[in-house]
């Protein structure tokens, strides 16, 4: 039960001390954010990088060559070649699925409770009232004892495993990525030691619940949020995902912008973010995630290596086992050739479009090089490259009062999506807008819901589909645009 992880919580924070270290069904209206958006509070100062610092830039990403990545992120066939057998690899991937790390779980040495320590260490250490009150509240939850975790494998391979000798392979599988991707020493252990760990769990009042992941290569943090959606016929839960550290689009309602881009993420890293997601919903008895956006921190484009080679690994059956329709990519697009380099991937496609007059898109994105008409004709091209199940297609736009709400911009944008539909046989085009949320800028306001309502109403008129999505997680700072790595500070009482 819930109040039985708590008290776990509780003895393990006595025990140890802990480490400080979301066609137009694909895209419902409930997606929770748009790319490279985030936010930091007003009391952080304006950090801005147009350069990568002197940390390894993962755009010359390590991702293309095999022995860089750990199993995380290898296929069954080369995790099967480099544990001596295929059933090894279904096996570690059974575990992988489902938020759980083979080396924890068939190590005997180790205790029940150790394989799931990451989120309780972060309740033990005090997550907030909301996470309390979830965790202390619910009656019953999926049980994290071997047993019950066991159940949710697959019926043939439950009474498998992995024995000594594979396990001293996996190990050394993850020992030697974490040297090549840091390229300093090796690390010893599983995900948490060589990957990333848990730091920090936020549960907003409507349930939205963001993750804080540090980075163990260099301890830089990235966040992930999970949107559950209770009011379904069957609750699941979005998932969204960060590509970098920080990001050097620069759009000015974003607060990752502001953070610029310290370090693209390896593949390792960006799955890590799903692997804790599961773990996280499996143990605190949030629906199940069905569907991902790279709609977190960092531009996917700038980092398309690892993105591509993590969407590989979503939709692959014998791995995260993910409809490509449920993987999503968002990109403000650099340039017209972006769309391209991410249509590789086995994903939909979405453009963070915002404005698509060239001068008021200059001023949302000023990183902005490329006419709106060129860019326009590269995500054709890369549209048309496509299997037409995947023409289904976004473009998203952060509406801001008296800035991009009006309806000439409605109008424009109107004609502009229209066009797309007309160039690419089969594409579908949904737009999906997105009431601004305050990253405390001096002039930026969230339009109100009549010009919400009008600028839908006038894209509709004109034979546009049109989506608003809803606002979540904005209490925690994890609504879109509002992600910059900042844990918020627990309140206390004098």
């Amino acid at each position: 039960s819930m109040k039985a992880i708590a008290a776990a919580a509780a003895a393990l924070a006595a025990a140890t001390t802990l480490q400080q270290c979301p066609s137009a069904q694909a895209f419902p209206p409930e997606y929770p954010h748009a790319p490279s958006h985030s936010r930091r509070r007003a009391s952080a100062p304006l950090h801005v990088v147009s350069d990568p610092p002197s940390i390894a830039d993962v755009a010359t990403s390590p991702d293309a060559n095999m022995s860089s990545r750990s199993p995380l992120s290898m296929t069954v066939d080369e995790l099967a070649t480099a544990l001596g057998g295929r059933g090894r690899a279904l096996a570690a991937w059974d575990m992988y699925r489902i938020g759980v790390d083979p080396l924890t779980f068939y190590d005997a040495t180790k205790a029940d409770v150790d394989v799931d320590e990451a989120v309780y260490q972060v309740v033990a250490e005090g997550a907030g009232p909301q996470l309390s009150e979830l965790m202390m509240d619910e009656d019953e939850s999926p049980s994290t004892k071997r047993e019950g975790i066991s159940s949710l494998l697959p019926t043939k391979r439950r009474t498998e495993g992995l024995g000594k000798g594979a396990l001293e392979l996996l190990a050394d599988l993850y020992s030697k990525a974490s040297l090549s991707q840091s390229q300093s020493s090796s690390a010893a252990g599983g995900i948490e030691e060589t990957i990333g760990r848990l730091s920090h769990i936020s549960t907003s009042t409507d349930g939205t619940t963001k993750l804080l992941i540090r980075m163990a290569s260099d301890g830089l943090e990235v966040e992930t949020v999970i949107i559950p959606w209770y009011d379904r016929e069957k609750p699941r839960s979005t998932l969204c995902v960060s590509s970098q550290v920080g990001c050097a689009q620069g759009c000015t309602f974003c607060a990752t912008g502001r953070m610029g881009r310290l370090r693209s993420l390896t593949s390792d890293e960006i799955l890590a973010q799903v692997w804790y997601a599961r773990k996280v919903c499996r143990v605190m008895g949030i629906p199940s995630v069905d569907n991902i956006v790279f709609m977190g921190m960092g531009e996917p484009a700038d980092n398309a290596d690892a993105v591509v080679i993590v969407a590989e690994a979503l939709a692959d059956r014998q791995r995260y086992e993910m409809a490509q329709s449920r993987v999503t990519i968002s990109t403000v697009a650099p340039n017209p050739e972006a769309f391209a380099t991410l249509g590789k991937a086995p994903a939909a496609l979405a453009w963070s479009v915002h404005a698509s007059q060239d001068d008021l898109r200059k001023k949302l994105v000023p990183t902005t090089k490329h006419s709106m008409e060129d860019l326009r004709l590269g995500f054709v091209e890369a549209l048309k490259a496509r299997s037409k199940k995947l023409r289904t297609t976004m473009l998203e736009i952060a509406l801001i009062d008296g800035v991009n709400d009006g309806m000439e911009e409605a109008d424009h944008l109107a004609e502009f999506a229209l066009k797309i539909c007309e160039d690419v046989p089969g594409a579908k085009v949904v737009v999906n807008l997105i009431p601004y949320n305050s990253i405390d800028h001096p002039t930026y306001r969230k339009p109100t819901e009549e010009a919400v309502s009008a600028f839908q109403k006038r894209l509709m008129a004109k034979g546009v589909k049109v989506y608003v999505r809803t606002t979540r997680g904005d209490d925690e700072s994890a609504a879109c645009g509002q992600l910059a790595t900042k844990k918020k500070k627990k309140s206390t009482q004098s």
